[in-house]
């Protein structure tokens, strides 16, 4: 999964002493946008501009070390007359469909692209719209008038294998991705993720479950989630109601016959090879 980037180890803590260096890479997002070696990516591999490659204007925010290596973050689109030589914008879903790695640079920009996101909403104070300023001990967003503390968004949200013997509910979304998913949806308030399981399986293929089991979770910065996937069975009737506004695409599969998504970064492609292969799940 996109996680999954052993022997390198991503250090998410707070640095405010970080100082942007020449050799420091550097994460420019804007719009879902990320600033990418052009011919690199073509070849399929991830690579991000470095400090010294950048106009000497920008001003940097510290987002986190992979190893020893420090990343920053410049959130604003640059001027096309300021974009570096053999660079462009390349949307961060290409990046995750198209790329073969390095694993590690992957992970980095869609962890990057979820602090952008929180970053750029979190502009000004969300109680009384004064503009924010970054907190001096940790990470997070101050205002100097009414003194709100925001700090990142992580919104759970829930994957759900849905079993029915040799058989498993598929999916595909009516617009946006285009292959094979299981049952999602985000956590609402008050819920457990358990429930969320129940009301989304409900909700877009009109069946009841039971035996609900977590399975394995994962950070998903490409929409600011904690992805919590988890299996389980049908619980009496298997006819199929599909939520037509949000799918496509809602059958029963036999393991043999699931199509796989491309790649290998997400939780969803994980949970449905594992059905597919004969995995005790």
């Amino acid at each position: 999964m996109i996680q999954d980037i052993y022997p390198h180890k991503l250090h998410n803590e707070y640095n405010p002493s970080a100082r942007v260096q020449e050799s420091s890479p550097i994460l420019n997002i804007s719009n879902g946008k990320v600033l990418v070696h052009t011919e690199q990516f073509d070849n399929g591999i991830v690579a991000v501009p470095l400090k010294k490659e950048l106009p000497e204007e920008l001003e940097y925010t510290y987002l986190f070390k992979v190893d020893d290596r420090e990343y920053f973050l410049w959130n604003e689109e640059l001027s096309e007359d300021s974009i570096p030589e053999g660079y462009s914008y390349i949307e961060e879903r290409s990046i995750r469909k198209e790329s073969k790695g390095p694993c590690e640079e992957v992970f980095a920009v869609t962890t990057a692209k979820h602090l952008s996101d929180w970053y750029r909403d979190t502009c000004f104070c969300g109680r009384c719209g004064t503009k924010m300023v970054p907190h001096d001990k940790e990470r997070a967003m101050s205002c100097p008038s009414c003194g709100y503390i925001a700090y990142p968004r992580i919104m759970p949200a829930v994957i759900v294998g849905v079993k029915n013997g040799d058989k498993l509910l598929l999916t595909k979304y009516r617009t946006g991705f285009a292959h094979n998913a299981l049952i999602a949806g985000f956590t609402e308030i008050g819920e457990t993720a358990e429930e969320t399981v129940m009301r989304e399986v409900m909700e877009e293929a009109g069946i009841k479950v039971k035996n609900i089991h977590y399975y394995k979770s994962q950070p998903w910065g490409t929409a600011n989630d904690l992805l919590l996937g988890f299996y389980c069975e049908v619980d009496g009737d298997d006819t199929i109601t599909m939520d037509r506004h949000e799918l496509k695409y809602a059958e029963w599969v036999q393991r043999e016959e699931i199509v796989l998504q491309p790649g290998n970064f997400s939780l969803t492609n994980e949970m449905m090879r594992r059905f597919k292969e004969g995995y005790e799940v």
